[in-house]
């Protein structure tokens, strides 16, 4: 099948790659022209293991373009996605629907014959029927069914998730459109994946009641966490005993500085924003937001707990910057509070990222970025693990112990042991466990 997608951004791009690894011809079209010609010289925008492998196998292959002017695939193709963003509006929280809204006015000027019109962006319940208005309106004659078709990939693991995905959700009424959608997932058959057939209102509210709920579990034992340290329980146990039942499940139960990102924080905005306007609020989704916004900016009192309480003169090493391993976006990181909120106390704050430091010499003003997880906790007074990378598993402890100023860790990932860590000599603060071997 002929597929075209608008947009080369995380979900674009990878959506389009795989669909072009499914043996469909696809082009990838965006208007920024820098971007399309790095991509078309196999230079990602953005970091995801295995894209760059997958892109360049493709292009190869002659099933995947890339493109700044869309006249040519949109007319020929079977399927138009709509992989644009969807950011939070300034100031009320709402979906910015504006790049959506220009792609579907660009699609319905070239679309030919019957077209399948997909939108793969995250958005609000209901707009799949204004880009039907909007296409409608330009082209009262047109054969095409407008359909909804939530990604749900998560950074870092994005091919995998495309490829073997837990479901796939696909909100249409229209027969002809769910032909074509049937036969582009076709492959997935092989691995006997659950296709989701249901109304296009539905499928969009699916994305937002997905996100929202793991946004609410990762609160939910980030809570449980501040409680175990106030009562002397370990939260990694407690998520661990109530992980193993199988109504509750394991994952998202990683208590740590709050969650951040492309989805969580844009996603539960805009339910909440979706759910006033409709007069049913979603109080509880209203909670995560205030709490997870709040855990952030707290963060940086907890370093400074560590060091007696006032950071001032002193040298705090960052390990970490990105919202999660295996990525470089820095979109709604906690680095991005609790960065800032250091230096604000007079700190100063020396950072390494493995892949993100790029974005975040764009976001961080102030913070000195080094080469390295030894070169950022060299001189420093404590050495702060912020996000997870692999290579933050293993330190060699006692080289860390030996560059720092003072023997002062913050695990606010839980990467390492309590009873070790004060066996090697480190002063050791972690989130939701006793300072001793439980």
């Amino acid at each position: 099948m002929r597929v075209a997608m608008i947009g080369t951004g995380y979900v674009g791009l990878v959506s389009g790659a795989c669909f072009a690894d499914f043996g469909h011809t696809v082009t990838c079209v965006d208007k920024d022209a820098s971007k399309i010609d790095r991509l078309r010289q196999n230079i990602m925008p953005i970091y995801e293991p295995g894209l760059d492998d997958l892109v360049a196998t493709n292009v190869k292959g002659g099933r995947l373009a890339f493109a700044t002017d869309g006249a040519e695939a949109i007319r020929s193709a079977d399927a138009v996605f709509i992989a644009v963003g969807t950011p939070s509006r300034r100031g009320d929280g709402h979906a910015d629907l504006s790049y959506v809204y220009a792609a579907a006015e660009e699609i319905a000027d070239l679309m030919q014959g019957f077209t399948v019109v997909v939108t793969k962006s995250t958005v609000p319940v209901g707009t799949g029927d204004e880009i039907e208005r909007i296409i409608r309106e330009r082209r009262p004659d047109a054969e095409f069914a407008v359909v909804s078709n939530p990604e749900f990939l998560r950074e870092g693991a994005a091919i995998g998730d495309f490829k073997r995905p837990d479901r796939v959700v696909v909100g249409t009424d229209n027969e002809r459109a769910r032909a074509v959608m049937a036969e582009l997932y076709r492959p997935l058959n092989l691995n006997e994946t659950p296709i989701m057939f249901t109304g296009r209102r539905t499928s969009e509210l699916i994305k937002y009641a997905a996100n929202a709920f793991l946004a609410m579990k990762i609160t939910f034992i980030n809570e449980v966490a501040d409680l175990c340290e106030a009562v002397g329980a370990d939260v990694q146990q407690v998520a661990r005993g109530i992980g193993l039942d199988n109504r509750i499940g394991s994952k998202f139960l990683h208590a740590g500085p709050g969650y951040g990102g492309s989805c969580f924080p844009k996603d539960t905005l805009a339910l909440v924003r979706t759910a006033t306007d409709a007069g049913a609020p979603v109080r509880l989704i209203e909670t995560t937001v205030a709490i997870n916004d709040a855990r952030k900016q707290a963060m940086a009192d907890r370093v400074a707990d560590a060091l007696g309480g006032d950071l001032k003169g002193k040298t705090v090493a960052l390990l970490g910057l990105t919202f999660k391993p295996n990525t470089d976006d820095m979109r709604d990181a906690p680095s991005l509070d609790v960065a800032p909120a250091l230096i604000a106390r007079g700190a100063t704050v020396q950072a390494y990222d493995p892949e993100g430091m790029e974005e975040a010499a764009k976001l961080l003003d102030g913070v000195v970025f080094k080469s390295g997880p030894y070169d950022a906790v060299e001189g420093a007074d404590v050495a702060v693990i912020l996000t997870e990378w692999n290579q933050f598993r293993a330190l060699d402890l006692d080289r860390v112990k030996l560059l720092l100023r003072q023997p002062v860790m913050v695990d606010l990932r839980n990467v390492y042991r309590p009873d070790d860590m004060k066996a090697r000599g480190f002063r050791y603060t972690s989130i939701g466990r006793p300072d001793h071997a439980a």
